[in-house]
This record gives C-alpha cells, structure tokens and sequence, in this order.
C-alpha cells in the first residue's frame, strides 16, 4: 500500500485530505515561491507544486515506496497572481479589489511515486466570488491576521467563509488540495485511491 507524503506545511490541505480517509506524513519542503514571480497564475501554481515535491521527494525521512505530494495555490485576478498577502496593508488592498468580485483560485498538484519514479501533475481552478464586505469588514478581517497566511488573502473553511459567496468548481480547491484531481493522479500512478484510505479501527 503506498504512503502519501504531503510537502506542504498547510494545516488546511492536511485537515482535508485526513477528512477524506488519508493520513499523510507532512514534510514541509522550505521552497522559495518567489522563484516563479511573474508567471503566468495558471503556470506558476503548477510550476511551484513541482518544486515542492522534487525538494522533499529525495529526502532521507520520506517512507521506502510513497507517493510524494507537492501542491501550491494562487489566487487569479484580473490577470494578476496573487498568493499569500506581503504585509497587512496588502492584505486590506486586495481584499478592496475583490469585494463584490470573482477570482479564479488555481491549485498546483504534483504526485511523485519514489517507488517508480513516474510523474502525474496537473492544476484544478475554481472560480470563487466575493462577498461586498464593507471596509470595517476587511480592516476586522485583516485584523485577525488569517489572510496574512493563504494564497489570495481568504479561507473558506475559516473566518473568512462568511466573505464567499459561492464557488464553481470543486470546493476542496479552495481549500489548497482538489481530492478529484488528487484521485485522478493517483490512478495515473497506477495506484487504487482507496488504498491511500488509512485503516479503520475496530
């Protein structure tokens, strides 16, 4: 069975994957993200998701035959990639862009099998809308310090929930890992996604 090892120190790409059955051993991989400044958004979550995995695939703790996952998330807006915010000014200025807007959150994923050495990636995008939050909302926001941490300065598993109006696509993007997409890799591989299910006790 193999093992997935997450190259992310993301706890809300951990909290999903260990909702959806999965268990990962999380080595974080230290990638500089600046390294794909102005790239294309699409290209860029991709291109960071495959840095990440390759820095940590070759690692001495990561288990004999696992399957190493490196992702990446950037929020697309008017053609601009924007990952986590550079300070809380910038946070409060994007999120007066946003508001009463829609972006496209694109998420990297990079799938490794040490065992094989075989490659999968590919990139999910979902549309997310926004919320007309007031200025007192955003400053408020922005004041609790969780934008200062994610990809397009927003959660929507967070506090910043409240803030989305709907998505169109697959939710768990958002989040930072698309578990359809992840599946699909996984089967790529060669491998049967329920074998990534960690064991129920008795």
């Amino acid at each position: 069975m193999p093992h997935l090892v997450l190259a992310s120190a993301s706890p809300a790409r951990l909290a999903t994957l260990r909702s959806a059955g999965i268990d990962p051993t999380v080595i974080v991989s230290g990638v500089d993200e600046s390294v794909a400044d102005g790239l294309p958004p699409f290209e860029m979550a991709l291109q960071l998701a495959e840095l990440k995995c390759a820095a940590v695939e070759g690692r001495e703790e990561v288990p004999s035959g696992s399957l190493v996952l490196g992702c990446d998330s950037v929020l697309e807006l008017d053609g601009q990639a924007l990952g986590k915010p550079a300070d809380p000014e910038d946070a409060v200025r994007r999120w007066r862009a946003m508001r009463g807007r829609s972006g496209v959150l694109h998420s990297g994923h990079c799938l490794r099998d040490t065992a094989s050495g075989q490659v999968a990636a590919a990139t999910a995008s979902t549309t997310v809308f926004f919320a007309d939050v007031s200025d007192e909302e955003i400053d408020a926001y922005v004041a609790t310090r969780e934008p200062l941490y994610v990809a397009g300065a927003f959660t929507v598993d967070g506090l910043g929930g409240g803030f989305v109006t709907g998505i169109e696509g697959d939710h768990h993007n958002v989040v930072g890992v698309s578990l359809p997409l992840l599946r699909d890799l996984v089967l790529e591989l060669g491998h049967a996604w329920t074998d990534l299910w960690r064991p129920v006790a008795n």
